[in-house]
């Protein structure tokens, strides 16, 4: 549903900043193009489409555009861990090899010794349920460090496994990066999350997410594939560094069209501005969207609730691209949480939670104000990616004058 800015405390006039601000990014050839949607109480009252799909096709982007979405899919993982939390089927206390037996011998890097072989130990607790959730469990991706276990992981490849049980098979013969509970760190944890999903319903994650979430909300062009009749509607990728001062694209996956055989819960969904807006108004309304209930209310403030201790955030020494945790900026489950905006700059509201996507998509939720912003662009993540995400929030509350309407 659309309306007009001032009816929900918007002004039209500055929400015309955020788009002006938004279209010289593209204008100066560091995006193809975006899509922004500004939205409030359940209202949709700014949504532009500007730039080009492809740049080589000149083809326009559209609405109905279908974006790779990457890590943002990793909350949507997180709503299926809740549906199943609802149902009784985990505890965050839980011992990941109470439900994942594989796991029950794991052990913790330790350094290495005179012959610079790895040292490892037990750990001082088994990593938990809820520690997977907030990527405190000990697991790493390995492609952001280049520790031994960063490239034992390089090595096993666990994502490149032919299914979700492979990845696990591998992933238990590696040592954690950490003591559980001692670090944040980006990781592997919604992927093992994902295949939770699978062990704990019965179903594949594609089809659960299908029944549970995308097909109840609407979310007609959400999946870990796209099929041969919408690939026409697919936005080219971008990489992080210019060729020549240009835009450089990457090759399609060739597997697009095919339901994978590792369904990736931490970064394999594709989606458009419009399925990941009802995704996320769902989350914004307490887990409900029309007459279709997801989740309870409280289960929602579960997830978006700060899970990391002080001394995880108090130092900003955790975090990823643009989501570094500190005082004021936490981490729930599978969403990034500011308990204290105004202690580090930020406008938006107490409470507010978001997640970005390797190539650029993003997208928070402001319980506080009942906003949702969702942006979509289509290049990887990068020194040189201009920070349209960081803008997008003084840019979005600098048009929110009349909060209490």
């Amino acid at each position: 549903m659309q309306a007009p800015p001032e009816s929900v405390g918007f002004s039209a006039e500055r929400l015309r900043k955020l788009n002006e601000a938004m279209h010289k990014v593209v204008d100066a050839g560091e995006l193809s193009g975006m899509i922004t949607m500004v939205a409030r109480h359940g209202k949709v009252v700014n949504a532009d489409v500007y730039g080009l799909q492809d740049v080589a096709s000149k083809k326009p982007m559209s609405m109905d555009t279908i974006f790779r979405v990457y890590s943002m899919t990793k909350p949507i993982t997180g709503v299926a861990m809740m549906i199943l939390y609802e149902e009784g089927r985990w505890l965050p206390d839980d011992p990941l090899a109470k439900h994942i037996p594989e796991f029950a011998n794991l052990k913790v890097f330790a350094g290495v010794d005179a012959q610079g072989k790895p040292i490892l130990e037990a750990p001082v607790h088994p990593p938990t349920v809820g520690e997977l959730m907030s990527h405190q469990a000990g697991f790493t991706y390995g492609a952001f460090g280049n520790t031994p276990v960063d490239q034992m992981v390089r090595d096993a490849n666990p994502l490149g496994a032919a299914s979700l049980q492979e990845m696990i098979d591998r992933l238990a013969k590696l040592p954690l990066a950490y003591q559980p509970g001692q670090r944040w760190e980006y990781s592997l944890s919604v992927d093992i999350q994902g295949y939770l999903v699978e062990k704990l319903s019965g179903k594949s994650l594609p089809d659960f997410m299908r029944e549970h979430i995308f097909t109840p909300l609407g979310m007609v062009d959400t999946g870990f594939n796209v099929p041969q009749a919408k690939l026409a509607r697919v936005a080219t990728i971008y990489g992080p560094e210019l060729k020549n001062g240009k835009l450089d694209p990457l090759p399609r996956d060739p597997n697009i069209a095919k339901v994978p055989g590792l369904a990736s819960g931490g970064g394999g969904l594709y989606s458009t501005a419009g399925d990941y807006l009802r995704f996320a108004q769902m989350l914004a309304n307490g887990g409900t969207l029309g007459d279709v209930r997801i989740l309870a209310p409280r289960t929602v403030e579960v997830m978006r609730s700060n899970h990391l201790l002080p001394n995880l955030r108090n130092n900003g020494q955790f975090g990823i691209g643009f989501q570094r945790m500190r005082a004021g900026f936490g981490f729930g489950y599978d969403v990034a949480v500011f308990d204290d905006p105004l202690l580090i700059g930020s406008p938006v509201g107490k409470g507010t939670f978001l997640w970005d996507g390797a190539a650029g998509t993003f997208f928070f939720v402001d319980p506080t104000n009942d906003i949702v912003f969702i942006g979509m662009i289509q290049r990887r993540v990068g020194s040189a990616l201009p920070p349209v995400q960081l803008l997008a929030r003084p840019l979005t509350y600098q048009a929110l004058l009349d909060p209490a309407k």
